[in-house]
């Protein structure tokens, strides 16, 4: 038989407390009504009641900025991923350093929505670790060469300690920092958001492997055709617009398998307070779905 899955309606959607047969998807029916996702379209009307986070950089409902990242947990994975009990509760440091404690390797990670966008954040105990050997089962943030789909060299991951704000100050918002990366979660492939909300990545990678290969623990995973990253190395990406074609470059974790072409953008986000807010300083990163 296979797998079915259901799922949450999204934050704000008026079928938010409906519960019926059209929530409920098998992988074959999943996989249909994903696979012609690209240029930002879910397949709405087939799915009925069924709710997704919304696809562009969404308001919070008092009409200001949702700058809070929130929990996500997908219907029926309350009991199998830590943060079940917070669905919708914004995500503060704490909750993650205290899961990445019970990891061999230190690491821990979750499945989230900010500003109306489905992300992933992961804790990596990067400070800790970075000026150790590369040695397997040590995790830190990596840094690689980037090259676009065609194979041309874009640039190389370090380049993100050049990015600066107008007044010529490091933007220190968009470097890795806080040992967590915040990453919009729409996969670069057909831009398909419901892998990453069905997909319990736990993010511990207990046999983590230094180059950003595609072994050694797990990886972020797309249910819908398998692309698959490292949410450790960092790289310079370069992306087209679906809609005008226009290009533009971005800092974003490794593509290590499977179909899509680059990796994840990075969100620049600060932390206040222990709540992890992201930031609105860059928008093109996510107009590959438009």
């Amino acid at each position: 038989m296979a797998r079915q899955f259901r799922l949450r309606p999204a934050p704000g959607s008026l079928d938010a407390g409906a519960e019926n047969d059209s929530s409920m998807l098998d992988r074959r029916r999943f996989m249909k009504y994903t696979f012609n996702a690209a240029g930002g379209a879910i397949a709405m009307a087939s799915l009925g009641s069924v709710g997704f986070a919304a696809f562009l950089m969404g308001q919070a409902d008092t009409g200001g900025e949702d700058t809070g990242v929130k929990y996500w947990v997908p219907k029926g994975q309350e009991d199998t991923v830590w943060y079940g009990s917070l669905h919708e509760q914004e995500m503060q440091k704490s909750h993650l350093e205290a899961e990445a404690a019970k990891s061999s390797t230190g690491m821990s990670g979750a499945q989230g929505v900010w500003s109306g966008m489905p992300v992933n954040i992961v804790y990596i105990p990067h400070e800790e670790n970075e000026s150790k050997p590369p040695a397997e089962g040590i995790p830190r943030i990596q840094y690689g060469e980037g090259y676009d789909a065609a194979g041309t060299f874009i640039g190389h991951g370090r380049e993100i300690f050049d990015v600066t704000l107008e007044d010529g100050s490091p933007d220190t918002a968009l470097q890795p920092h806080d040992n967590i990366l915040l990453m919009f979660s729409r996969c670069p492939h057909l831009c398909c958001i419901p892998g990453w909300q069905l997909v319990a990545n736990d993010f511990t990678a207990d046999t983590w492997l230094p180059g950003g290969v595609d072994a050694g623990g797990n990886k972020l995973f797309c249910i819908c055709h398998s692309s698959r990253y490292d949410p450790t190395m960092l790289e310079k990406n370069r992306n087209r617009n679906r809609s005008n074609g226009s290009t533009f470059d971005y800092f974003g974790v490794r593509l290590t398998g499977g179909p899509a072409p680059v990796g994840l953008p990075l969100i620049p986000f600060t932390v206040e307070d222990d709540v992890i807010k992201g930031l609105s300083t860059y928008q093109e990163w996510y107009t590959f779905c438009d």
